[in-house]
């Protein structure tokens, strides 16, 4: 195996993770659907899946993967939009960087 393939095969790993990772904090409440950081998880971990995938030769995963990190995209620019330029999507009670009032 050649380091460019396991290039490939590290980033389709880290790519799971991070998905998974993503549905976890999701499914924990401890994320917004609509949120930054679950939109940006999906967007990296759909374009590692694609290069893997795509590398692989398993084009339908790869399709489906360019489709979900374009819906990621699309949502990021539409809640950006909504929110007026905000970052919306940090984690649940954190309130770092927010003005106290």
């Amino acid at each position: 195996m050649s380091i460019f393939e396991i290039a490939i095969e590290v980033i389709g790993w880290l790519a799971a993770i991070l998905i998974l990772a993503s549905y976890v904090l999701l499914s924990l409440g401890r994320i917004e659907p609509r949120g930054y950081l679950y939109q940006w998880m999906n967007v990296i971990g759909a374009s590692g899946f694609v290069l893997n995938s795509g590398y692989n030769g398993a084009l339908p995963s790869a399709g489906l993967n360019i489709v979900w990190a374009l819906m990621g995209v699309f949502t990021l620019w539409s809640v950006w939009r909504a929110q007026g330029g905000r970052c919306p999507g940090r984690l649940k009670g954190d309130h770092r960087g927010a003005i106290a009032g």
